[in-house]
């Protein structure tokens, strides 16, 4: 399969999480969401992995084990900042500040993977940027026809919006190092012992949290149940996964790059299913992202 397509499936697969978060808050906690989502992905893998892989997964080296963990830890704080920056912020500002990790990526690979992103990488990134910048002052800014007004730097870094942006924007942090050990394991080990290494330390990490926190794990309804399952099923095993598997073939800059993609349709299908109406600029930002991402893949 051609690593473009397959990272097309990724994009549209992971821009229902922030809906399925959004159905599942209102019976759990972002802490036992989050749990949920990596745990139930690889008690799904474990059978698979057992039959096809399981002399592989034995033959890992101590540090292949010690990057996986890390890979993992890195997952799992991603996942609980920027679900809980759910709480605080609208899905267009936390799913574009989530995709911001492309930055990070590029500041750090150089560094740790000698992968030097290419010139043309800086121009899509820039106008990709740019459009998530547009998108998430639209949820602090009054947008009346063609002409806005936005609150002062004082009010804006003190309103619940503000902190579920700085959740997300960690988010980016961990999911940038997450996406750059990848990167570097995918190389030598094959996908489905990859991920399910990572998603059950993940997973682990999570389930310590929700122990810690003293989150209930049981006693969810029946339709929660479901939302736990379909975030397993369509944004991690097919999302999350599309992303790794591209990670084998591509560099981690241009595999971030289209991540950045998972915004617009997450915004998309937030107007249809929770009513949250985009702006002209939410439009525009949007526009700009997808022009971003195409500039990007062409040059592949």
């Amino acid at each position: 399969m051609r690593p473009l397509f397959v990272l097309l499936i990724g994009v549209i697969a992971s821009s229902t999480a922030s809906i399925f978060v959004r159905s599942a808050q209102s019976d759990a906690s972002s802490i036992v969401i989050a749990a949920y989502r990596v745990a139930i992905a690889t008690v799904m893998l474990s059978p698979v992995v057992y039959i096809r892989q399981r002399r592989v997964l034995i033959g890992m080296g101590s540090k292949q084990w010690m990057l996986a963990m890390a890979s993992g830890g890195f997952l799992g704080l991603h996942f609980v900042t920027w679900i809980t920056s759910l709480e605080y912020t609208t899905v267009a500002s936390s799913t574009i500040l989530v995709s911001s990790l492309p930055i990070f990526v590029a500041l750090l690979s150089p560094l740790f993977l000698n992968e030097k992103p290419a010139s043309v990488l800086y121009f899509g990134m820039a106008l990709a940027i740019i459009g998530g910048a547009i998108m998430a002052l639209s949820d602090t800014c009054v947008v009346t026809g063609i002409s806005f007004s936005c609150p002062s730097w004082r009010s804006f870094s003190q309103g619940s919006a503000m902190y579920g942006n700085g959740l997300a924007v960690l988010g980016a942090i961990f999911g940038a190092g997450y996406f750059m050990i990848g990167r570097h394991m995918r190389v030598r080990l094959p996908l489905l012992t990859y991920i399910f290494v990572v998603y059950g330390m993940a997973a682990l990490i999570m389930l310590v949290i929700v122990w810690i926190t003293g989150s209930p794990i049981l006693g969810y309804g029946k339709e929660t149940y479901l939302w736990f399952l379909l975030l397993a099923v369509v944004p991690q095993l097919i999302g999350h996964s599309s992303f790794n598997w591209a990670l084998g073939y591509l560099p981690v800059s241009y595999v971030t790059v289209a991540v950045i993609g998972e915004p617009v349709a997450a915004t998309a299908l937030a107007w249809i299913i929770l009513h949250e109406s985009p702006s002209w600029l939410h439009i525009l930002g949007g526009a700009l992202c997808l022009a971003g991402i195409g500039y990007t893949s062409s040059k592949l």
